[in-house]
């Protein structure tokens, strides 16, 4: 059975004057152990034991706890500047070069809450080398400066009591993350010791006594630094999802109307807010500021960082699905006053009109639907922009006099865009965006327009935009902006892969007359060497390859594995998942891929195509509005040659290419259309090819990939007159004319 090795470090004072790292780093506590060690004559028996605490023997960096904190006010010191031969050496005249000056900002925090330090997972084998450690840590008089006095006690714990500890802390808990967002703090690793009693057998000898002739001189060597290794922590929030259910004895899901998200989180705060002003009656100005955002004295905007926030989950997920608001999110983050346990008891079984009640969900699969990584998110609710963003107000009576122009339309987009740059930034989101699309209509189908959500709420319509952002890199969720975020507006959802397209620009290196198809493989080729990075050892699925464990191509009634496609027209490479061929929402397993996709093209700039170039990539996207391959439209034209699935016999190549269309139109879960053959040919080994034009009864989404080698660059189709989007019939009919592209940054 493993145990966990726990060490609280107590301060003498509630300050901490250390520099450069918050909360005190591993490093800190190895060094201060090492010199507890050192002062007490106990370092030679220590030593093995201090090795192992280095060693990668033990499993991780140590989880870590620390009180909640504020920065102290800035004092600056004078102190001597090493000058003291410029008074003759005298120590009595040190005034008189007391220039230099060093500023202290120190934190300020509970004395009574103790600094944690969690090691999981430690060996039976190894708890003797634990128990040394825990000794030593009785031993420890200092962490950080040398007026940081403190002392520390260790303890070897169970699973289960550990887990205890952990949850009932009352502080922000930090843990080493994989990613490269969060605080970087410095760790021991092998080495470390002997680094630390190197420097300070430097220390001992940095002044070196040199005479020259007559003259004495006297030089100081820097002594090496200590060897310590960086390690990525996170302060993740307590999350946790409730269910939206109706009081009666089935106790169905209650919807919440989306447009109607402000009062649902308003209530659920003032509520939990009520219970918690019960149960700690003297916490008032506490939970005014981490509950319902305002300060001690009434004024708004409280401490963002220490908020607790409700964000409604509308049902997303399928093209039909009504966006109706049937659970909640609610995070607590690690710098709220309040223990998570005590802020989740507020808030489970609220009860409104005997009509609906919150509970803990059971189910949280709806949250992936919120925090998958991706680049490109769009809003689910408006997000509330500042005043200086909001569209000009027309007066209803004055609309054929006050219309806008497009100029005037395209500066209130771009003052939208750049607003929500700020709002990002307010949100703490690290990853610079590329593009900004804002507009009043919804994405979806049974969205809501923005105006819809200012009936009742604070904020005017006209400061109410839908938004889409693509970033640089990979965003995870719960994604919330805006000047809404607390209140249930602003809530992004990600669109993976820009619906599961990726596309690459293709910026130079491409041949005069490239082959689609030989770009295709070429793509293909390295799209699945990195997907093998990122699985490491695993075994290649069939959703990325394209072929069952014993070698053979998957055959699937409905499509099961990446395309890869060329599109001569607009120079660009695309990677198409299955579920966007079959025009469906993938599926849990399918999300899963989707994941391992995106890690793996996330730096792909170059491609090596043989004799079509060495190409240089730039990762773009489609607009699900506009673009020839994913619009809506009846009229669709080959952009690379229709390979035939089997050639239809006794009749003529044009007829056959007409059957095969038909049936694999049908096949695809489309209409059957009329087909017009503008060209074909018999390739060796191939079989019949042809150019043709499509024309169904009724409009069409794109993308469309046909035929035999839809998979491999073949079949790709254009669409050649697009029907209005569901936004620019909303627009039209609104008086807005026609749907915009929004700002782009």
């Amino acid at each position: 059975m493993s145990h966990a090795l726990v060490i609280r470090v107590h301060f003498h004072d509630g300050r901490y004057h250390g520099a450069g790292d918050w909360p005190p780093s591993p490093a800190r506590l190895f060094q201060a152990l090492v010199a507890a060690a050192g002062l007490n004559g106990q370092l030679a028996a220590a030593r093995e034991s201090l090795q192992w605490f280095e060693s990668k023997r033990l499993p991780s960096a140590p989880i870590i706890g620390a009180p909640n904190a504020r920065r102290g006010q800035r004092v600056m010191f004078y102190m001597p500047n090493n000058d003291l031969d410029s008074v003759q050496g005298d120590p009595r005249r040190v005034a008189e070069i007391r220039t230099a000056k060093k500023f202290f900002s120190p934190w300020l925090f509970d004395v009574a809450t103790p600094f944690l330090y969690v090691w999981q997972d430690v060996a039976d084998a190894d708890e003797r080398h634990a128990q040394a450690i825990v000794s030593l840590a009785n031993h420890l008089y200092q962490l950080g400066r040398g007026i940081d006095m403190a002392w520390a006690s260790g303890e070897l714990l169970g699973p289960s009591a550990v887990d205890g500890v952990l949850a009932s802390y009352a502080g922000p808990v930090y843990r080493p993350s994989a990613g490269d967002c969060g605080i970087a703090l410095p760790c021991q690793q092998p080495g470390s010791l002997a680094s630390i009693e190197k420097r300070y057998q430097a220390c001992r000898r940095r002044f070196e006594v040199k005479l020259k002739g007559r003259t004495v001189r006297l030089t100081l060597r820097q002594a090496p630094r200590p060897m310590f290794r960086s390690v990525t922590y996170d302060s993740p929030p307590s999350r946790r999802v409730y269910d939206l259910r109706e009081t009666g004895p089935e106790a169905r899901f209650f919807v919440h109307r989306v447009s109607r998200a402000f009062d649902l989180v308003e209530w659920i705060r003032d509520e939990a807010a009520r219970r918690l002003r019960a149960a700690l009656p003297a916490s008032h100005d506490a939970i005014e500021r981490a509950v319902i955002g305002r300060k001690a004295d009434g004024a708004d905007d409280g401490p963002t960082s220490q908020r607790i926030r409700i964000i409604p989950l509308p049902s997303i997920g399928h093209p039909h699905a009504d966006r109706g608001i049937r659970r909640v999110v609610v995070e607590v983050p690690s710098s709220c006053p309040f223990r998570a346990d005590d802020v989740h008891w507020a808030i489970s079984g609220i009860e409104r009109g005997g009509e609906l009640v919150v509970s803990p969900s059971a189910d949280e699969r709806m949250l992936s639907h919120f925090t998958d990584a991706a680049r490109t998110w769009r809003s689910v609710t408006p997000v509330a922009l500042p005043q200086s963003a909001a569209r000009r107000r027309i007066e209803p009576a004055r609309i054929a006099d006050e219309a806008k122009g497009g100029s005037e339309r395209a500066a209130e987009e771009a003052k939208a865009a750049a607003a929500v740059v700020q709002a990002l930034r307010h949100a703490n989101a690290r990853t610079t965006p590329e593009a900004i699309r804002v507009q009043r209509e919804p994405f979806d189908l049974s969205g809501e327009r923005a105006e819809a959500f200012a009936d009742g709420a604070r904020f005017t319509k006209h400061r109410l935009w839908h938004v889409e952002i693509t970033f640089a890199t990979a965003v995870e969720g719960p994604l919330v902006i805006g000047d809404g975020r607390f209140l249930g507006l602003g809530v992004m959802a990600p669109v993976l892969s820009s619906d599961g397209i990726h596309v690459f620009d293709v910026e130079s290196g491409l041949a005069a007359s490239p082959d689609p198809e030989a770009l295709a493989r070429a793509l293909r080729r390295a799209v699945m060497a990195r997907v093998q990075e990122v699985l490491g050892g695993a075994a290649m699925p069939a959703y990325f390859s394209g072929h069952v464990a014993d070698g053979g191509p998957v055959r699937a009634a409905v499509s099961s594995h990446l395309a890869f496609a060329f599109d001569p027209a607009a120079a660009r490479l695309l990677v198409v998942a299955p579920h966007a061929l079959d025009r469906r929402p993938p599926s849990p397993e399918e999300r899963n891929y989707l994941r391992v996709l995106q890690e793996s093209l996330r730096d792909l700039r170059e491609l090596r195509a043989g004799s079509a170039g060495l190409l240089v990539l730039r990762p773009a996207w489609i607009a699900p509005v506009g673009d020839p391959l994913t619009s809506t439209s009846r009229v669709w034209e080959t952009l690379t040659w229709y390979c035939v699935n089997r050639h239809a016999k006794e009749v003529h190549p044009s007829q056959a290419l007409r059957i095969d269309l038909q049936e694999e139109c049908q096949r695809r879960g489309l209409s059957k259309p009329e087909v017009e053959v503008l060209e074909f040919r018999g390739v060796p080994s191939a079989g019949l090819m042809g150019r043709v034009k499509l024309l169904f009864a009724a409009a069409v989404k794109g993308p469309l990939l046909l035929g035999k080698t839809r998979y491999r660059g073949g079949g790709l189709f254009r669409a050649e007159e697009s029907v209005p989007s569901l936004a620019s019939a909303m627009a039209v009919r609104g008086g807005a004319g026609r749907a915009r592209t929004g700002g782009t940054l």
